[in-house]
């Protein structure tokens, strides 16, 4: 049998939120779409990602306000349950891992869906291998262009050992059905503390190995600092600026040896970041450098002649807000509308432990790297600080200048994120801090917390 051939306006190659996004979308506004999916529609977030581990986030969450009750408002006695936890995971949040509401809802656009491994395998032409497919695949063409949005995988690091072992990624810890009686967690960013808190307050004995100086370590040290504090007093054991030569797997337990002794648990969670694979998708084939950790964009999302990239793959930042952000804005090129260019200087992140901890912009390390000068003060939660029992700070990254304004921010505590939005905003439209000191902060709110902190900005 020939390959079959087909032609579209435009081939959507990854269907995660971003692609999932813009396909539908471009189908809406009349365009040939095909939407090419070797996995699940939806991607990462709301199958192995944001959705499901937010629910395990809450449960626990809801255990440790349990826990709180005993000296503020009475006594409580506390008994973890991880069954309705993987129950919802399972029923409601990914369907057991079936994505049938996601491409009907796709399909309904007017779009295509083709299932299976899409390679480009020339200009504005995609090949797509399905499993079992002895006919060579299905080559589209796409008389506008592709759209690259693929996303990116867990990244395992290669340590001696490791690739032989049964280890986690998040998806293993997403879907497990069981606590395991103790876990080692390589990775202390934003996916390695968020898991090892939820399952050490369902009585899992945790380890966190992290090679970097603290944890979140692409936050302000305050951040890492205070989320150790936390974790110490929860009963997570942290290791910092430890290094993992070896990993081994004997019975039922995992070892993983450092430079200054060895770990046993039950379960290993590697969570040590995510990286792209531009060779996979065969990228070369429109001109990119497949060996390069992320793709280059213009403001409006273009990688090249009839080709735009969204998402993960732009190394912008691996977070489906990003993602549907850029969605937005190749759909309005692709479409020859007009609209505000690409601008990344207020990227909101949300790591969602207990305290949360939300930043937007950079940090003040990254401001001093990029050469320049600033001024920053750290305040704390205020009065509500206080009648809530919590801990937390703002943080605030300004250009020293004669009318400064916020270049960066960050806030840890409760509702962090929703903290965060006003900070957000703040920094895209480049608000002069005169302007938030101006501001009437409600009392006694955690927002509240900003409008104090300004007040100590010289």
């Amino acid at each position: 049998m020939g390959v079959e051939t087909e032609e579209f306006d435009v081939v959507v190659l990854g269907l995660g939120p971003g692609g999932e996004e813009i396909g539908q979308r471009l189908a809406e506004a009349g365009l040939a779409v095909a939407g090419v999916e070797a996995e699940l529609v939806g991607g990462e977030c709301p199958y192995w990602g944001c959705v499901p581990s937010k629910m395990m986030l809450r449960a626990a969450e809801l255990l440790a306000e349990g826990r709180r009750v005993p000296g503020m408002a009475g006594s409580s006695r506390i008994e973890p349950d991880w069954a309705p936890v993987a129950r919802r995971i399972r029923e409601e949040a990914t369907d057991d891992w079936n994505d049938k509401v996601a491409a009907d809802r796709f399909a309904g656009t007017g779009a295509t869906l083709v299932r299976g491994r899409g390679r480009i395998t020339g200009d504005r032409e995609v090949t797509v291998e399905a499993a079992g497919d002895d006919a060579g695949g299905r080559v589209l063409r796409a008389r506008r262009g592709i759209v690259l949005a693929t996303g990116s995988v867990a990244a395992v690091p290669p340590i001696p050992g490791l690739a032989e072992t049964p280890y986690w990624t998040n998806r293993g810890a997403i879907a497990a059905e069981q606590v395991p009686e103790s876990l080692i967690v390589l990775g202390g960013g934003a996916i390695g503390a968020e898991l090892a808190q939820v399952f050490a307050r369902f009585g899992a004995e945790v380890t966190v190995l992290e090679s970097a100086a603290r944890l979140l370590p692409g936050e302000e040290p305050e951040a890492g600092e205070l989320l150790a504090k936390v974790f110490a007093g929860e009963g997570i054991t942290v290791r910092t600026g430890t290094k993992v030569t070896r990993v081994d797997h004997h019975g039922s337990a995992f070892t993983a040896m450092t430079e200054d002794g060895s770990h046993r648990a039950e379960r290993l969670l590697v969570a040590t970041g995510r990286r792209v694979d531009l060779a996979a998708v065969g990228a070369g084939a429109m001109g990119l450098d497949e060996t390069a950790h992320a793709v280059e964009v213009d403001e409006r999302m273009r990688a090249g002649d009839g080709l735009w990239a969204i998402g993960d793959v732009t190394g912008q930042g691996a977070f489906t807000h990003m993602s549907i952000y850029q969605a937005g804005i190749a759909r309005a090129d692709i479409l020859g509308e007009d609209g505000p260019p690409g601008r990344r200087h207020a990227v909101p992140r949300v790591t969602f432990t207990d305290p949360e901890v939300g930043g937007v912009g950079l940090t003040e390390a990254a401001a001093r790297e990029r050469g320049l000068a600033v001024r920053t003060v750290v305040g704390d939660l205020s009065g509500r600080g206080w009648i809530h029992g919590a801990e937390g700070f703002v943080k605030l990254v300004a250009e020293d200048s004669a009318d400064p304004v916020l270049v960066g921010a960050s806030v840890a505590g409760p509702y962090a994120g929703e903290v965060l939005g006003m900070l957000t905003l703040a920094v895209h439209a480049r608000v002069p801090v005169r302007e938030l000191r101006s501001m009437i902060y409600a009392y006694p709110t955690f927002h509240r917390a900003v409008g104090d902190a300004l007040k100590k900005m010289s």
